[in-house]
């Protein structure tokens, strides 16, 4: 794609990093056939190289955002897809970063917006606040039906449907310590406690923790790391998620100061695509790249961690047949395809993949909370797909996408830790039946 932009213009490092990026487009269109959005609502708008145009577009004029850009942006889901259908290595990930962090510079959003947005900001990432406004929730579910009929509160009714009726108890290994492997020691590695997940399904991280420690793996929860920033980060809100990253980096950096570490292990695969883009975001900020790259150098999804390791045989097999749903943030933006199914074949499940899985469920991030009306065709779109596997039990190693299928799905959805814990001696996952378990010989 020609582009014309001034000397001026490039020699903002942001500008010029997009610049490079749009160089690449050819206009071939590949993406539009894999975008979610474009699929739903048939717009080229709303279509990767639609917003490539927009992007562009106010870019190269140095211009503030409208509301058409706004619009078309706010709808991509950024799961992309699209960079996996790419044949020209467009990264729009970081282009559509960009374009957010100028919408936000620029665009005067309304009343309502700036508030649900400043919201969610305020609450999302920090699991204390996210816990009580949970709690709050059961004073707004009889308005539901009130705010669904005003548009600018629909976002208020998507939250409070997505609300939990029931919270669990905050977990003591989301506390600063260190966990000792059992038997010979095999690693030692860290793992990001978050913030939403934390609160919405601390078991994912405690059953990770049995796990690799059974494996004789040392996991160390750092004293200072939280939120990765990836929610405020697809708000187009720089400074906070910036912000976060340092502070991981700070804390990731002790640890490997105080015994060293061989991964950082994430467990929601969202947060996972945003550490390992660490090295990008902080890229111009002097005290921390360098840092920044080790710490996304070490940054692996569980599934992708235990692959690498020389596991025993499964303590029982339970032959159950599992739909395996790869998020978005799992095999588009970190390329990890293989390795889950792999590990639960091994460990005696029955992996079934569904129908169009490269399409997104609809959760990214805070998109079911922001554009509740797409974000609902989507998962209906992938919930029924699923259901037409046959299988007992949904896998998945996303908290937003287990919240979201499990809101309109039949069968279980849990994420795929939970059941490679069982398959290797650990407590059978609430609510995944027990389908004839068959003991590993």
């Amino acid at each position: 794609m020609q582009t014309n932009f001034t000397s001026a213009q490039l020699a903002d490092p942001h500008v010029a990093e997009s610049e490079k990026i749009l160089r690449k487009c050819v206009h071939c269109g590949f993406c539009t056939a894999t975008c979610p959005t474009y699929v739903t609502l048939g717009n080229e708008l709303d279509s990767p190289r639609g917003r490539i145009y927009l992007i562009k577009d106010m870019l190269e004029n140095g211009r503030p955002a409208d509301k058409e850009i706004v619009t078309h942006i706010d709808r991509c889901l950024s799961c992309l897809a699209c960079m996996t259908t790419c044949p020209s290595g467009v990264n729009y990930m970081h282009l559509v970063d960009h374009a957010r962090a100028h919408i936000e510079e620029t665009y005067k959003r309304p009343l309502l917006d700036r508030m649900t947005r400043a919201m969610l900001a305020f609450v999302l990432p920090y699991p204390n606040r996210f816990r009580a406004a949970l709690k709050l929730a059961g004073f707004g579910r009889p308005f539901i039906g009130l705010f669904e009929k005003l548009p600018a509160l629909k976002p208020v009714a998507a939250m409070l449907k997505l609300a939990p009726l029931s919270i669990p108890p905050a977990s003591p290994t989301a506390s600063p310590g260190v966990h000792a492997g059992q038997g010979a020691k095999r690693g030692r590695v860290a793992i990001l406690t978050g913030c939403a997940q934390s609160v919405l399904d601390p078991a994912i991280n405690e059953t990770t923790i049995s796990l690799l420690t059974r494996l004789g793996v040392e996991v160390v929860v750092p004293e200072g790391e939280g939120c990765c920033g990836a929610l405020v980060h697809h708000m187009g809100r720089e400074d906070q998620a910036l912000a976060s990253a340092r502070r991981n980096v700070d804390a990731w950096m002790r640890a490997i100061e105080q015994g060293g570490l061989d991964a950082i292990i994430i467990t929601a695969s969202g947060c996972g695509t945003t550490i390992k883009d660490y090295g990008f975001m902080l890229r111009l900020d002097s005290a921390y790249s360098e840092k920044a790259e080790r710490v996304s150098a070490l940054a692996k999804d569980v599934t992708e961690y235990l692959a690498s390791l020389d596991l025993p045989e499964p303590v029982r097999k339970p032959g159950t047949i599992v739909a395996y749903h790869s998020a978005c943030s799992m095999q588009h933006g970190q390329k990890i395809t293989r390795q889950p199914k792999e590990l639960l074949t091994k460990a005696g499940f029955v992996v079934r993949e569904p129908r169009e899985g490269h399409l997104c469920c609809g959760s990214a991030g805070t998109y079911n909370i922001l554009q509740s009306e797409i974000s609902a065709k989507l998962r209906d779109r992938k919930v029924s797909n699923i259901e037409a596997t046959g299988a007992s039990v949904v896998a998945t190693g996303n908290i937003g996408c287990i919240t979201q299928i499990a809101s309109a799905a039949k069968l279980p959805v849990v994420h795929t830790i939970k059941l490679l814990d069982w398959a290797y001696g650990g407590p059978q996952p609430e609510g995944v039946a027990d389908s004839g378990l068959i003991a590993a010989e």
